[in-house]
């Protein structure tokens, strides 16, 4: 379907009301569907439209593995925390990582910042090698998090540091990959999900079809999906629809922006500069080939190489369940810290800190009094 009639079918009051009807009339005799978003910009966009409530009973919306900040465990977290306290550095995150704490309650790198650490806030790796360019004498480093979206431009910045010599540049790698990370979490005997609402923009990179092992191998059906809450609703009436008629599959709802094969030339800066390796996830572990590492050629760019950096495991805050969140295991209002000694102002765990938390969204979308 052609983009304006896409829009004009689903983005309106009457085409989302058609969808939101046959969802009930699909699910009303049955079990709730269980589906669950891998992406915080979904999760979001479920909050900011009240879906979970307009689609309940029969459709229960779970946030899975998503956020990026929220699945970097305390130990690396504290890695990051014990680099601003060296003489010279200068530490350039983005700005979701500075209010989360490591395994100390209180202990973040704003903290830091405000006792005289030099934690610099940055819109993209390139502002870190610029930042370093600016700073000679200083050991920039930045905090690389993300997933396959954000893979690339820490790879693009590592190849112009090492093309035009930039020295005293070298990136933190906390990226993580979805497919290990899915497929851990799916294979769980504990797990109970019927359908998986997928990330748009971890597919521009690497193509819908990289999820097409959910519906090969697991026999759940996939929507790959936008962001806005017709695109969402929309992704969501398909997998109801696949779910119900038990025809497992993957589709593209973002076709506008999702091309076949995804962005060959991202992948392959990617593929230059890193290379996959076991990775530590909150909530999930220690998953084998999850992660992203600088290969050997790169390693006077790569921080934990160059400063001897030991990862520790870390201690989640006590009584915090943003492990058994992040899993789907447990709504964020079933949390026994969820808005009494947990807020977004004074926030215990990642899923409260982060703009695309699971926490931080049911909070900011919650009820009115």
């Amino acid at each position: 379907m052609p983009c304006d009639a896409w829009l004009n079918a689903f983005h309106n009051p009457e085409g989302a009301a058609r969808l939101v009807a046959d969802i009930r009339r699909r699910t009303e005799n049955r079990a709730p569907v269980r589906i669950m978003e891998i992406c915080g910009t979904h999760t979001m966009a479920i909050a900011k439209a009240g879906l979970r409530s307009l689609l309940a009973p029969g459709v229960e919306l779970i946030s899975g593995p998503g956020c990026p900040v929220c699945v970097t465990p305390a130990g690396e977290l504290d890695a990051a925390l014990e680099l601003s306290a060296r003489p010279g550095v200068i530490i350039a995150t983005y700005g979701d990582l500075l209010r989360v704490p490591g395994s100390v309650r209180g202990d973040t790198l704003l903290r830091r910042r405000a006792a005289g650490a030099d934690v610099r806030t940055v819109y993209s790796a390139a502002d870190g090698v610029e930042l370093a360019r600016a700073n000679p004498n200083r050991q920039v480093v930045f905090l690389g998090v993300g997933f396959e979206t954000t893979a690339p431009g820490t790879a693009a910045c590592v190849l112009d540091a090492a093309e035009t010599g930039v020295k005293n540049f070298s990136v933190y790698c906390l990226l993580k990959r979805t497919e290990p990370a899915l497929r851990s979490l799916l294979d769980a005997p504990d797990c109970g999900v019927d359908a998986l609402l997928c990330p748009g923009h971890v597919a521009v990179v690497t193509g819908a079809e990289a999820f097409g092992f959910l519906p090969r191998d697991y026999g759940l059906p996939a929507v790959v999906s936008g962001f806005d809450a017709g695109d969402v609703l929309y992704a969501v009436w398909r997998l109801v629809c696949m779910v119900c008629d038990g025809t497992p599959d993957l589709e593209n709802e973002y076709s506008r922006l999702v091309s076949p094969g995804g962005n060959a030339a991202a992948r392959a800066a990617v593929d230059k500069v890193f290379q996959p390796a076991d990775s530590p996830w909150r909530g999930l572990g220690e998953i084998p080939q999850s992660g992203l590492a600088l290969r050997p050629e790169y390693a006077p760019w790569d921080a934990a190489a160059r400063f001897g950096l030991v990862r520790r495991a870390g201690t989640e805050p006590p009584g915090c369940r943003c492990g058994q969140v992040i899993r789907g295991m447990l709504h964020p209002e079933q949390c026994p810290l969820f808005g009494k000694v947990c807020r977004p102002e004074d926030p215990v765990g990642p899923c409260m800190v982060s703009s695309e938390g699971a926490c931080a969204a049911a909070w900011k979308y919650r009820p009115a009094d």
